[in-house]
């Protein structure tokens, strides 16, 4: 009662709610096998001072703090923890300024990622990271997770485009990072450090964003496998030649079929691995072709270039459709998120379909084959606990074999409550001990979305 009453003296009451029916379902994002406990109270801010309030109230009361934006999240970060607030920022939600001229975009945390890109497209200009839930995600988590998408092979992720930040500390203090301006090296990258800290340590409540102009519409070009290793051969040598597509996606057979089982894309049954690239080149059509050589050098059995957007579209509807579809041939899914270095995608394919073999277990692949960066994706009936204890080892299994092949595991959907547990075995003690220092000098008392990351 005390927390409510303390809240109310700087929030608007409509900007606070307490009926449990209510805030529980504020309780979690999309992840699967992550706990969530019961929130306290839910708090939706509209403006930085209320944040500040916010803060003050949770630091003087020693009140855990779960930030959450959209909650697409596929790693329980923004899952909540028993008696928490839960500080909800999808009603700060402006865009407020887009400089043509400085290729910038000033927003608030709870922008859908779909309508800043849009807005900028309206400047001639484009914001390149574009997570699979563009259309729902808010930039304040994709600043939160780190996260990428599919044109990360040509154009980078979320971390590459944070210029600055304004960021509500714990114990409410207002701390600006960064800078506006094309250049800028003054002191520790702070900016930096709070991109991908998963709520952990600030409230994130204004960020300066890098725009570049808007490029020529993309061509796709699709090609047909009869393995993995043959697509993730041409993989390699697409990149080792020096082309720059601007996608460059994998399926595997499983993935395939799933979709044509949905969808009737009419992909043959013979193929194993479906590879997608795109160029968004002036000159689209002659990248497609060297590609498409590359591919054929290959093994693959088909290859087809797009020679319109619309043809393009109609490539890109099986990748886009992907996950729908193994969502269908299960109750329940567990997505993955291993990135390995190029080289070792097909080590990193052929020891999912092992591991899939090993617990009985439908799994199928989708990859931003260009940078690594792989979607095992782990169908299992959630009303029978050995298929999903067998789901969850297999997950488990799949992190281990991307650590052994010399990756991460995680590369754009961050650790949360899901992953981390192997965040330690990646980091080691020595980094583990200097990660937890840092989230001391910042949250002191804990109370910043605890349980997430250590």
């Amino acid at each position: 009662m005390d927390l409510i009453a303390r809240l109310r003296a700087g929030l608007p009451e409509e900007a606070i709610l307490t009926d449990p029916d209510i805030t529980g379902s504020y309780a979690n994002d999309m992840a699967s096998f992550c706990e969530a406990g019961t929130p306290a109270v839910v708090v939706l801010p509209r403006t930085v001072e209320q944040v500040q309030h916010i803060m003050r109230t949770a630091t003087e009361l020693r009140v855990p703090v779960v930030p959450q934006g959209a909650r697409t999240g596929l790693s329980g970060a923004a899952n909540a923890s028993d008696g928490c607030l839960v500080l909800s920022l999808v009603k700060m939600d402006r865009i407020i300024e887009i400089s043509p001229v400085d290729r910038i975009a000033v927003v608030e945390p709870g922008v859908i990622n779909a309508v800043l890109s849009r807005a900028v497209n309206e400047h001639g200009l484009y914001y390149p990271p574009d997570p699979s839930s563009w259309e729902q995600c808010s930039i304040g988590g994709n600043i939160g997770t780190a996260s990428g998408g599919l044109c990360c092979v040509k154009y980078g992720v979320t971390a590459e485009y944070v210029l600055g930040l304004d960021v509500v500390l714990a114990d409410g203090r207002l701390l600006t990072t960064g800078r506006r301006t094309a250049k800028g090296v003054a002191g520790y990258d702070l900016t930096r450090l709070f991109v991908g800290s998963e709520g952990s340590l600030g409230i994130v409540v204004r960020a300066v964003l890098a725009l570049k102009p808007e490029p020529p519409q993309q061509l796709v070009l699709a090609a047909e496998f009869p393995s993995t290793a043959a697509a993730c051969e041409a993989v390699c040598e697409i990149m080792a030649r020096g082309h720059a597509p601007s996608l460059l996606e994998l399926m595997d057979r499983t993935s395939i079929r799933a979709v044509n089982a949905m969808a009737r894309m009419g992909l043959p049954d013979s193929t194993e691995a479906l590879l997608l690239a795109a160029f968004d080149t002036p000159e689209p059509a002659a990248d497609l072709a060297a590609v498409g050589a590359l591919c054929t050098a290959a093994g693959a059995t088909e290859v087809v270039p797009a020679e319109t957007a619309a043809e393009s579209d109609l490539l890109l509807q099986a990748r886009r459709l992907t996950l729908t579809a193994l969502e269908q041939v299960k109750s329940a899914t567990m997505i993955d998120d291993v990135c390995v270095p190029r080289s070792r995608l097909a080590e990193l394919l052929d020891g999912t379909a092992a591991i899939a073999e090993k617990y009985g277990l439908t799994i199928g692949v989708c990859a931003h084959a260009g940078d690594g960066n792989t979607h095992p994706t782990v169908c299992f009936d959630a009303a029978d606990p050995d298929e999903s204890r067998r789901a969850r080892e297999s997950f488990d299994d799949i992190m281990a074999l991307g650590l052994r092949l010399g990756g991460t595991i995680t590369g754009e959907h961050g650790v949360g409550v899901l992953k981390k547990e192997w965040l330690a075995r990646e980091l080691g003690p020595v980094g583990m001990e200097l990660q937890r220092g840092i989230k001391d000098v910042f949250d002191p008392l804990g109370i910043l979305n605890p349980g997430k990351l250590f």
